[in-house]
């Protein structure tokens, strides 16, 4: 992974993880007798995917503060492309939904308004997140309105990805990981805040008795 880092930038990068989701939907699907449990493979497949892809996006500044290192700094340097390549497996996730229920005729029908509300939500923040990545819109947007889209975004779609595992615990205890993965997550990005916090206030007052010495 440092080597992939280290060689392949921007849309490199983008492409390459791009690639490995079709390939890995593809094969999920292929590996199933009937196309409907292929399908929801893929759909399961293509879930944890983007989890990972997000939760690298969510901590990269964090680690890259708490863990300096080459590693931990391309993290941050690629945060853009690695956000595009969640927002792009989690658009081929809903491609997937949408052919499952074509196929599965009972799947909609059986889902309330209720049911599609956090999902829906967190799709509409990572399309528009998706859109302001680039410079234009971006410019349109303005920087403020650009970081608060962004900053509440990143907690909304934390909030559906842990409602979504927490809500099936119950089902089946595996949930309990990817729950408190997300927690640890969370932990993880408050304390690299603080961090970033206490790293300001600490050159802030070096600056302060630097300045009452020289005068």
């Amino acid at each position: 992974m440092k080597v992939q880092l280290n060689s392949l930038r921007g849309w490199q990068l983008f492409g390459l993880i791009a690639a490995l989701i079709v390939v890995m939907s593809a094969m999920a699907i292929a590996l199933q007798p009937d196309l409907v449990e292929g399908l929801r493979s893929a759909i399961r497949a293509t879930a944890r995917s983007s989890f990972m892809l997000f939760l690298v996006a969510f901590t990269a500044s964090a680690f890259a503060i708490l863990v300096p290192t080459p590693f931990s700094k391309a993290l941050v340097r690629e945060r853009r492309f690695i956000g595009l390549a969640f927002a792009f497996s989690h658009f081929i996730h809903a491609v997937l939904i949408y052919a499952y229920g074509q196929l599965n005729t009972i799947f909609w029908p059986a889902r309330t308004v209720i049911d599609n509300i956090p999902g829906t939500t967190g799709y509409v923040f990572i399309l528009l997140m998706a859109l302001t990545s680039f410079k234009g819109p971006a410019r349109l947007l303005g920087p403020k309105a650009w970081k608060v889209l962004h900053l509440t975004g990143l907690w909304v779609i934390v909030a559906v990805f842990a409602f979504s595992n927490f809500k099936r615990i119950p089902m089946s205890a595996w949930y309990v990981l990817p729950f408190g993965i997300i927690c640890a997550a969370v932990a993880i990005r408050l304390v690299g805040k603080l961090a970033i916090a206490s790293r300001r206030s600490q050159v802030k007052q070096t600056s302060v008795r630097q300045a009452a010495s020289a005068s």
